[in-house]
């Protein structure tokens, strides 16, 4: 069995939803398009300066994740759990969620 099959075979009846995390440089420039511009509406917001942080936002069942990296890592979040991002060589935006210690 292929790597692809193993994965559809163990997570066909466990995967509901994928929300995409897309990369942006100042989180007030993307909440104004989002959610101006769209029409999108906003499920969460995680920032201490209006720039940089976290932004879900929701239109129908289109939910994204906008993420303007903060400086430094292993952040303890109000909402128990810590975090840090990075960027991979190609410049994708990675975000890792794991306990709060």
């Amino acid at each position: 069995m292929g790597v692809l099959a193993a994965f559809r075979l163990n997570t066909a009846s466990r995967m509901e939803r994928a929300v995409p995390i897309l990369p942006a440089d100042d989180l007030r420039a993307a909440r104004a398009f989002y959610v101006g511009a769209l029409g999108f509406t906003v499920s969460f917001e995680q920032t201490d300066d209006g720039v940089t942080g976290l932004l879900g936002v929701r239109r129908g069942s289109i939910e994204l994740t906008i993420d303007a990296p903060m400086p430094g890592h292993g952040r303890d979040e109000p909402w128990g759990a810590r975090t840090f991002d990075l960027l991979d060589p190609s410049g994708n935006s990675l975000f890792i969620i794991g306990p709060a210690t």
